[in-house]
């Protein structure tokens, strides 16, 4: 406490801060920003200190523009639907998570992307013409071919270096995309990108942006090619990075790692309970170690040559006195304040030290603290060669029967290292919108498997991934298209079922001796983003005419092409329910999640009705049209619901 009132102007921007940190720059209030934020007057100027780009104004409003998509299941393509938690949707990324938004806010624990590094060779999606209609954009990145995938034509665009708007395309393209990931996180989350050097200093500017300053973690660099890139023109780089931000870096963790053999064996103390601890010396090393840096930390400790424990105070017992002093003479300080070492003087132990002839003074490091095992923190440059591009492409090799069916994933032992970075609690959600051969989705599976044989879980781990990748048609010339791969989501639901497959052949006949064989889940549900199962009223009306024609094709409130299980799951997403949610389909309706919403589609009668109240969910659902215009019946469902506290909803 400083002895101030609370500042209220202080106390409110620290609010506006956490909900909106984007509208900050410098931790002042970015006017501009705030507004184009809040979807008014978008428009930026220069001269200040700011990341800008040609199309931003245009990343806000596709950013800020709802879509009316939804997702649809397939169960064919999916791998134990019923039970799993796993998630694979097939659709542009940018419009599932939009369409994630209610469903999982705030919920994911950790997000990875490999996103297109802009080498001047990718294709991606961005609106490239900067002055395109919303409308004319949702056209472009709704081209598909006769049988419904998109069309790299239409759909993706070659960003050449020769462009003029090079950087910016590539910003415009990224920018919405984090903007909805860092809804997603949870106030714990974190996320880590993969980029290379051609937009390295973009995209921390941009997370900045996004995520705010003070929410960077790190910046680690990975060897990933030890041969280095011989057809680079200046360097053979070796290597490519990987930033990462949290959602509040004051909630966040990142696990340390493992402490190494030679680490343990500095531990060869034990204590009187046979706590392992090591000796590190108590006097201040390094910078700000002199006496002139903290004379408050500069004071006598008295030694007990019989016992090697020590006192502030001087005495018959304690009567060597030790000050702390630098190899060069120079007065230094000690690590500790007094109060601190009154506090933990059982942990403080004088050393003879036999070179020197005179005593030092050194503190105990225990190996376990506070009952947990020690770790040490991950360091930012990763060499080990688990970590190399090659070992991704072998790896996929070996899935798919020797073939080359993707170039360049990432390597499973990097994201496993990644992942494991992340605590691991009860069914945390890991998303990848951008996973390609879904190399992240292995990842998850194996080390949920492999916590069940190190202990490090009770029984196996029960992470659950989110994979959201385009179908973006592979070269009819490639080794995927010749296999039978026609896109990229084709390759990565395929990699998933193989690696399931494999899980399962490695613990046939293993001896269920702790409880855990057979808990893993070993399962994925597939979801394709979609039109609406409802007809979209139109915005864009001018006549009488054109208006009546509207007024009576929304009669009928549903598309042609929906069906009730779609529909059920466009209302429970657009209700904010999990896609992972449990569903039971009654004698006439729905239930979810046991009571939380019941959901009438197909008939509505006084039977029915009855039948959902006796099970009193916190909410019902259902179609407006199933009334058939019997005002009575709609009335008095209305008045059972709400004298049974049920809330009511008719779309």
């Amino acid at each position: 406490m400083d002895g101030k009132s609370l500042n209220i102007t202080e106390d409110k921007l620290n609010k506006l801060k956490g909900i909106i940190p984007e509208a900050f720059t410098e931790n002042k209030v970015d006017w501009d920003k705030l507004k184009a934020t809040l979807g008014e007057d978008i428009e930026f100027k220069n001269e200040r200190y700011v990341l800008n780009w040609a199309g931003k104004s245009e990343a806000f409003r596709v950013l800020q523009t709802p879509t009316t998509a939804t997702l649809t299941p397939d169960k064919d393509e999916s791998v134990n639907f019923e039970t799993t938690d796993n998630i694979f949707i097939e659709g542009e990324n940018l419009e599932v998570l939009k369409v994630l938004q209610k469903s999982y806010f705030g919920k994911i624990k950790m997000i990875y992307i490999d996103p297109p590094y802009n080498t001047g060779n990718d294709h991606f999606i961005y609106p490239d013409k900067f002055s395109e209609s919303k409308a004319d954009y949702l056209s472009r990145i709704g081209d598909k071919d006769e049988t419904g995938n998109m069309t790299r034509e239409g759909l993706f665009r070659k960003n050449s270096k020769d462009s003029g708007h090079y950087h910016s395309n590539w910003l415009s393209m990224m920018y919405p995309r984090l903007f909805l990931a860092r809804n997603l996180l949870r106030e714990d989350g974190v996320i880590f990108v993969s980029i290379d050097d051609n937009e390295v200093h973009n995209l921390r500017l941009l997370m900045n942006e996004v995520f705010g300053e003070e929410n960077f973690v790190g910046q680690i660099t990975v060897q990933s090619n030890p041969r280095g890139r011989q057809s680079e023109k200046f360097f053979a780089t070796v290597h490519d990075y990987i930033i990462v931000y949290a959602r509040n870096t004051e909630s966040s963790i990142i696990a340390g790692a493992e402490l190494s053999e030679k680490q343990l064996s500095d531990f060869k103390f034990e204590d009187k309970q046979n706590r392992k601890y090591r000796l590190l010396g108590l006097r201040q090393r390094g910078s700000a170690s002199l006496k002139e840096d903290r004379p408050f930390m500069y004071y006598p400790i008295y030694v007990n040559t019989n016992t090697n424990k020590i006192s502030l105070t001087k005495s018959d017992k304690f009567n060597i006195c030790v000050v702390p002093k630098k190899s060069t003479g120079q007065a230094g300080r000690w690590m500790w304040s007094k109060e601190k070492v009154l506090k933990d003087i059982e942990k403080i132990d004088a050393k003879l030290i036999s070179t020197r002839n005179e005593y030092d003074i050194f503190v105990r490091d225990y190996l376990e603290k506070e009952g947990e095992e020690r770790k040490r923190k991950i360091k930012t440059i990763w060499i080990d060669k688990l970590f190399n591009t090659q070992n991704g492409t072998t790896e996929i090799k070996i899935i798919f029967d020797g073939k080359k069916i993707f170039d360049f994933p990432k390597g499973v032992k990097l994201l496993k290292a990644i992942i494991e970075m992340i605590p691991l609690e009860n069914a945390d959600i890991f998303l990848d919108f951008f996973p390609g051969s879904a190399s992240t989705a292995h990842a998850v599976l194996e080390l949920n498997k492999e916590d069940a044989s190190t202990g490090s879980a009770q029984g196996y781990g029960n992470r659950k991934f989110i994979m959201v990748q385009m179908p973006e048609l592979c070269d009819e010339k490639s080794e995927a298209y010749k296999a039978g791969y026609k896109t990229i989501a084709d390759i990565g639901k395929e990699r998933i079922r193989r690696v399931i497959k494999k899980i399962e052949k490695e613990l046939e006949g293993k001896l269920d001796l702790d409880g855990t064989n057979g808990k893993q889940d070993l399962g994925f549900k597939v979801f394709k983003l979609q039109e609406s199962n409802f007809k979209i009223w139109r915005t864009d009306i001018k006549t009488e005419a054109e208006l009546m024609e509207q007024i009576q094709q929304h009669i009928e409130p549903l598309a042609e092409h929906a069906n009730t299980e779609n529909v059920l799951y466009e209302l429970l997403l657009k209700s904010g329910v999990p896609l992972t949610a449990k569903i039971e389909e009654k004698n006439g309706y729905y239930l979810v999640n046991d009571n939380e919403i019941s959901l009438i589609l197909e008939t509505v009668n006084t039977d029915i009705i009855k039948s959902v109240i006796a099970k009193n969910p916190r909410k019902v659902i259902t179609l407006d049209c199933l009334f058939n215009k019997n005002d009575q019946l709609k009335t008095n469902t209305a008045l059972q619901l709400k004298d049974a506290g049920i809330e009511f909803k008719v779309v």
